[in-house]
């Protein structure tokens, strides 16, 4: 079995035990001894993610051929929040990414600025825990280069992102995720902003997403609004580092 597919079985097969606890009942969820046995999976999970995958080891990529005929669209597909819908009638053109935490010069950059900056395509397959996957290419600024300008401190360990889609009703629940330094630093981690060779639809992210491409789909932040650079995500809500593990118990690190 090729290396690249056996790390995508061991992490499904993670998956679909997690899921599993997932759907269990509320007693499960709140047994001791569940819960613990659930730790065990994660740290067995963590130690087998380290044998098999070289943290500066490149996602596949592919060709123009292996192109997928469309690239659907997962969780909010246009945020309903007014600052975001004002922003898109405008084409983003007053939007900017704050850059701000720990780092030695906090800056905003406009959607201009950021495409002004080096950029990098690739093509690759993005894969999302609800089991679908599809390949698309996507050209961006590498999260490098940005990390270059604002030139974080010794003590950052995490790049936060914050985004503009609301997880509930009233709009005061809004997805985040993070990711390390390896990643961040990863030559395939960028800030997309076109989607096969387009501009990045709305319903993809726009105006810039989160390729972090040898993590699962929910890594992928969509509509990023703000980044920081933390050392610990005490702060962060439950402080797991992003909405689906502090809301559902997935694992931070979702490698493939």
């Amino acid at each position: 079995m090729h290396q690249y597919d056996r790390r995508r079985f061991f992490k499904r097969m993670l998956l679909g035990v997690s899921a599993l606890a997932l759907a269990g009942c509320d007693k499960l969820s709140n047994s001791e001894t569940f819960t613990g046995l659930l730790k065990t999976g994660e740290n067995f999970s963590k130690n087998a993610r380290g044998l098999l995958n070289n943290r500066k080891s490149m996602a596949q990529e592919f060709s123009e051929a292996d192109l997928s005929p469309s690239f659907r669209s997962n969780g909010t597909s246009f945020p309903y929040s007014a600052e975001y819908q004002t922003l898109a009638k405008s084409n983003f053109d007053d939007w900017a990414l704050k850059i701000d935490g720990l780092v030695e010069k906090p800056i905003e950059l406009t959607l201009a600025q950021i495409k002004a900056l080096p950029s990098r395509t690739q093509i690759t397959r993005h894969d999302c825990v609800e089991g679908w996957s599809a390949i698309g290419q996507w050209t961006g600024t590498p999260l490098h280069e940005i990390l270059t300008l604002v030139k974080p401190l010794p003590s950052a360990q995490f790049v936060v992102f914050y985004c503009a889609d609301p997880m509930n009703d009233d709009g005061s629940d809004k997805y985040y995720e993070s990711i390390d330094m390896d990643d961040a630093l990863h030559v395939q981690t960028m800030l997309a902003y076109q989607l096969n060779g387009e501009t990045l639809p709305i319903k993809n992210g726009a105006p810039i997403r989160l390729r972090v491409e040898r993590q699962l789909g929910y890594k992928q932040a969509k509509y990023i609004m703000h980044i920081e650079l933390v050392d610990k995500f005490e702060h962060i809500e439950k402080g797991k580092g992003g909405y689906w593990e502090d809301s559902a118990g997935y694992e931070w690190y979702a490698g493939i």
